[in-house]
């Protein structure tokens, strides 16, 4: 069977478990007549069955595609179904007019293959986690709505053939990400949070439209493979000498990307992400839709070589933005947004590697990352499962021992984290430290900060692990006492990706490992036709370096992650007053950090406070003194008018007419009373008149 034909289906299976759930959920569920009920056990175990399989289904088309597409010499098939925009007629920027179309494609490479896997994989062992994690929460149907409705628009997301359909699966999980997010929509946190979610990430897309619009008119065309040609014809070259029009185009695009993927300055609505249930902040916030940008910045690898300027702006961003978040991360205390800020800053590594051409190393991280993260977050809520819901970790400690396969593969992850060689973490990171220092387009200043940030990232992670596992029991005695191991359902997920942790960053082995590093070099290998390699020249080769420096480089990076681990070991176990002396001591920079450098406060003063409630009452000043002050001035004007125009008719008009009538009536007075009608009257006068003539004439 031919099952890169059938790559359409991927997406379509989670498509198929969100509507039945989102359309019937309700009728499969007769005791829900509210977000507090729970389902029936029957129709629990339908949705059970039901969701997770078609996220299930996905993977095992997705892995059978994949075999089949590593067959191919040209390492890409694309499937278009029918074609979905197309007649708009539009005029070029080299004057030329050109007809926009956009299909209803897939587009199944490399890059793409590593995406659907991780995303349909890590999605699956999520989906059975949440099985038992959501086990005693109402909406239970609704929950599995959105998730399998997040999966089917994070599949069409990656395996778009063209930056318009890509478009719309990237907006499906901007709106999934604020279902879910404001998931407990009774809890007003939560709701502000999806909305601050919606809200910022809609001022990325404006970016990554704009950068769209600008493609079409100078490329003519949003399709991956047009584009990828149109930008290495030749008829383009690399903007070295200034800021052109692919640099404002990548530029563009890449802002599109820091509110998918929570780079600064639109980083902030991410933390907040928190209050959704945990494992949509495993599979939302950690493994997939945060990873969205960094997917489309290797997708647009073309367009990046092409702008060193907006490249460079990329390795500022993530650079600055790994070691913000990382000094956040060090003093909170809620164990979920401890795990938030290391997402940014993981999410940071991968914009700095991008940004200096290393595309297939940003792709490696966001690879092995999602196996870590995601257990981590897992992990998290397994704890916060088995301390009825508390999640500060100063109300925690001493737990190793009772949640004993939570500890245990959340210690692989801390450590995978952390990078300690072997496992998944050490290869990808250790690869990014290297690209950094050696590219051409790399920074030893940059370098510099991304290792003082791997320092803080086992530091704030062994933190979190010491004070949350290690040490005395500081859980309120209420919950102590019901202090129980999560179901298999919750702990097998666990131990999945525990193994994925170890295992996974193997296929990345350093090329300085000598002749089984050459052997294990398979995911740069496999990248390379997608988004470059070794031929692209993003990897300095074995040759053409001294390998001591890397081993050197390599020795820096495990130092100074043992380091952070023995310091939170000497802070949070050794000498844990030691933790509150060091908090004193530093004065308002711990406060600062505590208080996340006040940018949120920063936001709030500036435009929530200041452009949404200030601009807001001058908006409505002007609108009530100018715009409507014109419609009613208009108003009164015209009923000023109106009166005038009353009172000339009533006065001037009709007067003159009422005056002519009266002087006619007046006129008309004396012959009236003449006017008697009676005929013995007229006689009368008839009389008389021939009496007065006579007399007259008699007397004359």
């Amino acid at each position: 069977m031919n099952f890169l034909d059938l790559i359409w289906l991927i997406p379509l299976f989670p498509l198929s478990g969100a509507a039945a759930m989102l359309l019937i959920g309700r009728w499969l569920d007769p005791q829900h007549a509210g977000g507090d009920h729970r389902p029936s056990p029957p129709s629990k175990a339908v949705i059970s069955l039901l969701c997770p399989g078609t996220v299930l289904a996905s993977f095992l088309l997705s892995l059978a595609a994949t075999i089949q597409l590593s067959a191919l010499p040209e390492k890409v098939h694309q499937v278009i179904q029918f074609t979905w925009l197309s007649g708009m007629p539009f005029h070029m920027a080299n004057g030329a007019q050109s007809i926009f179309q956009a299909d209803w494609g897939f587009l199944l490479d490399p890059l793409s293959a590593v995406m659907i896997l991780v995303v349909t994989g890590v999605g699956f062992v999520i989906h059975v986690y949440s099985v038992g994690y959501m086990a005693h929460d109402g909406g239970y149907y609704r929950y599995f709505g959105y998730l399998n409705l997040f999966v089917f628009f994070m599949l069409m997301l990656v395996l778009a053939n063209n930056y318009a359909l890509m478009f719309v699966g990237w907006e499906g999980v901007g709106l999934c990400s604020y279902l879910l997010i404001g998931f407990y929509f009774n809890r007003k946190s939560a709701a502000d949070a999806g909305k601050k979610a919606f809200i910022v990430n809609r001022i990325g897309d404006t970016g990554f439209l704009l950068g769209m619009f600008l493609m079409m008119n100078v490329l003519g065309s949003l399709r991956f493979l047009d584009v990828n040609k149109a930008l290495t014809s030749g008829a383009f070259t690399a903007e070295t000498a200034g800021f052109g029009v692919l640099s404002a185009m990548a530029l563009l695009m890449f802002i599109g990307a820091t509110g998918k993927s929570a780079q600064f300055p639109l980083y902030v609505w991410l933390p907040d992400a928190m209050e959704g249930p945990t494992p949509v902040s495993a599979l939302i916030h950690a493994a997939t839709m945060v990873t969205a940008g960094v997917y489309m910045v290797a997708r647009s690898n073309a367009l990046f070589r092409l702008t060193p300027e907006t490249s460079m702006i990329v390795v500022a961003i993530g650079c600055f933005t790994a070691f913000l978040a990382a000094t956040i991360a060090l003093v909170q205390n809620d164990i979920k947004r401890v795990l938030a800020y290391s997402t940014i800053s993981q999410l940071g590594y991968m914009f700095m590697a991008a940004g200096v051409g290393a595309y297939w190393v940003a792709i490696f991280h966001l690879y092995t990352h999602a196996f870590f993260k995601a257990l981590l977050f897992l992990g998290s809520g397994s704890v916060i499962h088995a301390l009825s819901g508390e999640q500060d970790m100063r109300r925690m400690g001493g737990l190793k021992d009772k949640i004993p396969v939570t500890f245990r593969a959340m210690f692989i992850g801390s450590l995978a984290i952390a990078g300690i060689p072997g496992l998944a973490g050490f290869f990808s990171k250790d690869e990014i430290m290297w690209q950094i220092y050696s590219s051409p387009s790399g920074s030893k200043i940059v370098w510099a900060v991304a290792a003082v940030t791997a320092f803080m990232t086992a530091f704030y992670m062994w933190r979190l692990m010491f004070m949350t596992f290690y040490g005395s029991s500081r859980v309120d005695p209420k919950v102590a006492a019901h202090i129980h191991e999560s179901p298999k359902v919750m702990t097998v997920p666990l131990q999945v990706l525990a193994a994925g942790s170890v295992l996974a960053g193997w296929i990345g082995v350093p090329k300085i490992w000598g002749a089984f590093g050459e052997g294990f070099r398979s995911f740069e290998h496999w990248l390379a036709p997608a988004v470059g390699g070794e031929a692209a020249g993003a990897v300095v080769e074995h040759a053409t370096h001294d390998t001591s420096i890397e081993w050197l480089l390599m020795g820096v990076s495990v130092a100074l992650a043992l380091a952070g681990i023995a310091l939170a070991r000497h802070l949070y176990i050794v000498r844990p007053a030691a933790a509150g002396e060091f908090a004193r001591a530093s004065g308002p920079l711990y406060d600062w950090a505590l208080h996340k450098w006040r940018v949120d406060e920063a936001y709030d003063f500036l435009f929530v406070n200041g452009l949404a409630k200030g601009g807001g009452t001058a908006l409505g000043i002007f609108d009530s003194r100018v715009v409507d002050g014109g419609v009613n001035g208009a108003g009164w004007l015209t009923r000023f008018t109106s009166r005038v125009s009353v009172w000339w008719d009533t006065w001037i008009v009709d007067g003159a007419v009422r005056l002519t009538s009266f002087l006619v009536k007046m006129s008309s007075y004396p012959v009236r009373t003449l006017q008697t009608g009676f005929v013995q009257s007229y006689a009368l006068v008839f009389v008389m008149g021939v009496a007065l003539i006579l007399g007259y004439l008699v007397m004359r």
